[in-house]
């Protein structure tokens, strides 16, 4: 397998396992909790990133589009990928777990900290994963998990810490997060990302990724 549809199921099969270590960790009840979440998205990021660039997250994909690293059309295909792995996954978690409680959140407050700590992670990949000046580090992956695991530990009680459209979605299936605030978990982080990719082109103009480059 090649291409497109290679990156597009190594999306799917990372973000699947992501999603179900998420569940996992959050029913286990462990004060470890957010750094599980996080040391899970840092070695799956590791597995996959020589693969897809392990995005593993609609809101990375979306900056990595508007930093230059993305076509439309994989633009696209990852973001399906990674909403059918998060899908499947809590599917899949209904059979170890009971249903979750949905966590309550503050409207302003949740939306604030998706954005801002989104922002944070979608501009520390693109420094850390695509920069032509940190290209070939070996360090890149912790560096995108802990991000996850500051955001869980800080904000987590106040939004859930999703940071992730698929996580939420993938989490509303599940029970943890409520239908009804799903919108604010996919708007959120996408204005995050979006004012990281721009921050990332203004500090580095010397650094515009072309599509196949």
């Amino acid at each position: 397998m090649t291409g497109t549809a290679r990156k597009a199921l190594a999306e799917a099969i990372a973000t699947f396992l992501f999603v179900l270590s998420i569940i996992g960790a959050v029913n286990s009840g462990s004060p470890l909790t957010p750094l599980a979440i996080g040391f899970a998205l840092a070695v799956l990021v590791y597995s996959t990133g020589h693969i897809s660039g392990a995005h593993l997250n609609p809101a990375v994909s979306v900056g990595v589009f508007l930093r230059g690293g993305l076509s439309v059309v994989d633009l696209i295909v990852y973001i399906v990928a990674q909403l059918v792995g998060a899908a499947v996954a809590a599917l899949v978690s209904a059979a170890l777990w009971p249903a979750g409680k949905a966590v309550e959140i503050e409207t302003g407050p949740a939306f604030l900290v998706e954005a801002l700590f989104t922002l944070a992670l979608v501009w520390v990949v693109l420094n850390v994963a695509t920069s032509k000046d940190t290209d070939g580090n070996s360090f890149y992956g912790l560096a995108i998990g802990g991000v996850v695991f500051v955001g869980a530990t800080t904000v987590g009680a106040i939004s859930g810490g999703g940071f992730n459209p698929a996580v939420a979605l993938g989490l509303s299936i599940s029970g943890q997060f409520a239908w009804s605030n799903l919108w604010l978990y996919i708007v959120a982080p996408i204005v995050g990302a979006a004012i990281a990719a721009i921050l990332f082109r203004v500090l580095n103009s010397d650094d515009a990724k072309k599509i196949g480059a």
